[in-house]
């Protein structure tokens, strides 16, 4: 099971003292999340890419590639990557550069985006999301599995002949999440290519996430990726954690009430109800996030936000402090003891892709196509 943190990068005011951090400040600060992510021994940090204000994360490849100089064995991911209103070609090269910087430890996770505005900005019409998203990543699937790619769509010029640049590490494409909060096709699409599939369960009944895997499982299974229990999922949450839980109520209440994912509706305590957010003692988010497998069976990656907002940055380290001593390892061992043998316990990563090529290569009858590249 792999642990991580994302970030929104909202550029919003500390509520308990009206002033929002610098755009430089947040981003910083973002970088410093990811740090200390990897020192807790968190597995993910990712970053989500937004275009508008209030965010400030318009450039997950070069925010990621920064990160990457810091760290050392943390995944970096985007949560998500925009596969509507990004060229698949730019998104090739993009993140197969960030890929070979980052030493393999990159993946992906594309979406289409919860902002209509966004579309108009960079040429194109949000009523095309969905044809667009299947389109695009179509392209971007051929792109970092052929070398030479002849293509025509709707929504670009058609190419000829065409390589991007860089190839992927290895021959090895980065691993693909498709995030999504409410499109079925987004499921049917992660299932028709064998890819993961997220639900970045911020703000919608928990009921309504569990539909979405369930048609991801069925399809899965239906193109013959493997069974249903065996399809890669991830899921989100917001998070955030004291040693006693009236201490993290009281803290994180402004910052609910502030948040622009989560404040401005229902109570703290009914969004608790109704969503897989949690405010509370360590004891409380292990509680919790065990009962996350009841609705979305035995899974892969769990994410927390935990920097949403106006929230200091040491607030945000203090959360991460106790994630990593006292709350993520219980959930390890918990995870692991629960899940059946024949269940995944963490999605691809460069490493383990390369070494399951690597095995096959070794059993090839000498003389014999090895199978080289990823499929």
């Amino acid at each position: 099971m792999q642990f991580g943190t994302f970030s929104i990068g909202d550029v919003t005011p500390n509520p308990t003292t009206g002033r929002p951090p610098t755009e430089q400040e947040r981003l910083k600060a973002m970088v410093a999340i990811a740090v200390k992510a990897e020192e807790v021994g968190l597995d993910v940090f990712a970053t989500g890419e937004h275009h508008n204000p209030p965010f400030v994360s318009s450039s997950p490849t070069t925010l990621l590639s920064h990160i990457a100089a810091k760290t050392d064995r943390i995944i970096l991911s985007t949560s998500t990557t925009l596969i509507t209103t990004n060229d698949p070609v730019k998104v090739a090269e993009d993140y197969a550069v960030l890929q070979h910087l980052a030493d393999g430890r990159l993946d992906l996770m594309l979406g289409r985006g919860n902002t209509g505005p966004v579309y108009p900005w960079f040429g194109k019409d949000v009523r095309h999301g969905i044809p667009l998203a299947i389109e695009n990543y179509a392209l971007l699937h051929q792109l970092w599995r052929e070398e030479y790619v002849d293509w025509k769509g709707t929504f670009r010029t058609p190419l000829q002949s065409f390589t991007s640049v860089p190839r992927p590490l290895d021959g090895i494409p980065p691993f693909v999440w498709h995030g999504s909060v409410r499109s079925p096709e987004i499921a049917e699409q992660a299932a028709f290519y064998g890819d993961g599939f997220f639900v970045n369960n911020l703000f919608m009944p928990k009921d309504h996430f569990r539909r979405l895997i369930a048609i991801y499982r069925e399809r899965y299974a239906h193109y013959g990726h493997g069974t249903a229990e065996q399809a890669i999922v991830g899921a989100g949450g917001l998070v955030f954690v004291r040693r006693n839980s009236q201490d993290a109520v009281r803290e994180f209440r402004p910052y609910f009430d502030n948040s622009p994912m989560a404040g401005h509706g229902p109570t703290m305590e009914e969004y608790m109800e109704q969503t897989p957010m949690i405010v509370g003692s360590p004891q409380q988010v292990i509680d919790k996030t065990l009962t996350y497998r009841e609705h979305y069976g035995d899974y892969q990656r769990q994410l927390f936000a935990v920097d949403t907002g106006g929230m200091p940055l040491k607030s945000v380290l203090d959360t991460l402090d106790l994630l990593g001593e006292e709350v993520v390892p219980v959930l390890r061992k918990e995870l692991a003891a629960r899940r059946p043998g024949n269940v995944p316990e963490a999605p691809p990563t460069h490493a383990s892709l390369l070494a399951d090529r690597e095995a096959l290569v070794s059993l090839a009858p000498e003389g014999s196509d090895s199978g080289e590249g990823a499929k």
